[in-house]
This record gives structure tokens, C-alpha cells and sequence, in this order.
């Protein structure tokens, strides 16, 4: 039986958590014959891929795996979609966990608005090992609560993981540009499929990302500047549609500071209001990642 949904998933160095990934889509209820797997593991150095090929032996889900020595998302995306059967690919990122029904309501959900090319659920909004990364995993859930089918919001990533795609959109967008490739493919994307006049949208189906593990400043850090430094492409790539001042600590803080009185309103909680310090920290970081790059990017050969 040809399979109805292609589940995407590429990692590195997930050993910590990709089992708890495996063991939320063996646990859908979508029917495990219309599913199939299709892995890439992007040059992982520890055990990722042998747990990997452990479940493949042991599950009913037809699978693929793939290995490669690191050559980023946009070329891991692209070989997934080649080698992917289904109409539609759902990605999972391979520190995501999924509820139940995630997959039938991402296929239902396609079904019943044929205009929209992508759709993601909602990230659950559940505490999460330390104060840091609940704070982060909240910011990053705000920054989903907006309508993605109105035009306004083009420059907002609704993210690759945990969405799924029509491949034909996919197709027809010319895939993910793989000079993207640790961050900003998703967007770069997205930027695509809407002037191809496809929509965007989020549904209240869940799922939990890598916060629940915790999170420390250093890793917040880390995370930031690859992201900075690796932002420099796709700055250059969609020049004028984004605004220098946005990315300043300024306007990190205020952004940080209307987001704390949305989460709020929402949970009574205090605490969400040293939101403002972490999005500046996170901006200091940001752009340090993308000055530095953008200053390798001039250096003579």
C-alpha cells in the first residue's frame, strides 16, 4: 500500500532523545500502514543512528535511514523529500514528542482546507525542567499565536517541525535551498510557498519540543549565535524584506515585554516577565553570531 504520509525526520546527536520521538509516532493511531519513515542522520558522533536502525529491526512502520556527514538541514529536507512516498511529509524534529492524534489531525486538517499548503500544531504549553527553559519554550509558542494566513505575518516562521507539507507544494516551491544549512530553510520556505499563493496555518493539535529537557545560559548562548551566524545567508539571500532595528537588544526587550504581558493575561504567572532579559541576552548573542559571520564572509582568500 502506497503510504498516505511521510514522516521526515532529520537529526545530529540526538542520542538523549530521539527513543521518547520514535515512541510518540509508533503511538498514533493513524493507521501504521498509510505511514512511512524516512531518517537522515546528518553526521551524528554518538549513538543516534544505532537506535536509529534498533527500532527500524523492531517496528511495523516501513522505514528508510540515511546517513550523511553533515551537510545541513537544506540538503537533509531535500533528500528526505526525494526519497519520501507519501502526499503529504510530516517533519518531526528528533527531540519532538507528538500527542496521540498529531497525525490524523495534520492529514484531516489538509483535507478540509485545500488552499493551505502547510499546517503545525501548537507547542503544549506545560512547564518545563527549569524556569529557563520554560520561559523559552513559552517565547517560542507566543511567537506562533498570530494568524499565518494573513499576509502580515510573511516574515514569521512557522517552523518546520511539527508541520506538514503537501509534497506537491514542496515540489513546486523548488524544494529547500540547501546553502541554508543550520538555520532559516524553514522560513526560506515558507517565503515561497506564499508567493506561490499557498497558505500557512496552525491547528490546536500538540506536541512537546527539547525544553522539557531544561536549558542553561551557555546552551541559550550557543543557540543564539549559530543561529546569528547562521542567519547571514538568508539575510543576504531576502535583502530589504527585514528590518535591522528588529534584531537590535531594544527591540528584543520590548518584544520580550509584550510578549510577557500576553503570557500573563494567559497564565497569571509572574515569573514571564523577565521574558524582556532573555530576549535581550538572546539578541547580544544573535548578533554576535551574525557579525562574526558576516565579517568571515569579507576576509581576503
Amino acid at each position: 500500500m502506497k503510504p498516505v504520509v511521510s514522516i521526515g525526520v532529520c537529526v545530529k546527536n540526538g542520542e538523549n532523545s530521539i527513543k521518547q520521538t520514535l515512541d510518540s509516532i509508533v503511538a498514533q493511531d493513524y493507521p501504521h500502514e498509510e505511514l512511512e519513515l524516512v531518517f537522515v542522520d546528518d553526521g551524528s558522533e554518538d549513538n543516534t543512528l544505532s537506535i536509529i536502525k534498533e527500532f527500524v529491526a523492531t517496528h511495523d512502520i516501513s522505514s528508510k535511514v540515511f546517513h550523511t556527514s553533515w551537510k545541513g538541514l537544506g540538503h537533509a529536507r531535500n533528500m528526505i523529500a526525494a526519497n519520501a512516498s507519501g502526499d503529504y511529509i510530516l517533519w518531526v524534529d528528533g527531540d519532538m514528542i507528538l500527542e496521540r492524534g498529531y497525525v490524523q489531525k495534520q492529514v484531516d486538517f489538509l483535507k478540509d482546507h485545500p488552499g493551505i499548503g502547510v499546517a503545525k500544531g501548537v507547542q503544549a504549553l506545560e512547564p518545563a525542567a527549569n524556569l529557563l527553559a520554560t520561559l523559552e519554550m513559552y517565547s517560542r509558542a507566543v511567537g506562533k499565536m498570530i494568524d499565518f494566513t494573513n499576509a502580515k505575518t510573511r516574515p514569521m516562521a512557522l517552523g518546520t517541525g511539527g508541520a506538514i507539507y503537501r509534497i506537491g507544494a514542496l515540489k513546486e516551491a523548488g524544494g529547500f535551498d540547501e546553502n541554508l544549512r543550520g538555520y532559516g530553510e524553514d522560513l526560506d520556505i515558507e517565503l515561497r510557498l506564499r508567493s506561490l499563493n499557498y497558505l500557512l496555518s496552525t491547528n490546536e493539535a500538540k506536541y512537546f519540543d527539547y525544553e522539557r529537557l531544561g536549558l542553561t545560559w551557555h546552551s541559550l548562548w550557543r543557540r543564539y549565535w549559530r543561529r546569528g551566524y547562521c542567519s547571514h545567508y538568508f539575510y543576504h539571500k531576502h535583502r530589504g524584506l527585514f528590518k535591522s532595528y528588529k534584531n537590535s537588544v531594544f527591540a528584543s526587550f520590548l518584544l520580550g515585554l509584550f510578549h510577557a504581558r500576553k503570557l500573563f493575561k494567559l497564565t497569571g504567572k509572574k515569573a514571564f516577565f523577565f521574558l524582556p532579559f532573555v530576549y535581550g541576552f538572546r539578541s547580544v548573542a544573535w548578533n554576535g553570531g551574525f557579525i562574526e559571520s558576516h565579517l568571515k564572509s569579507y576576509e581576503p582568500n
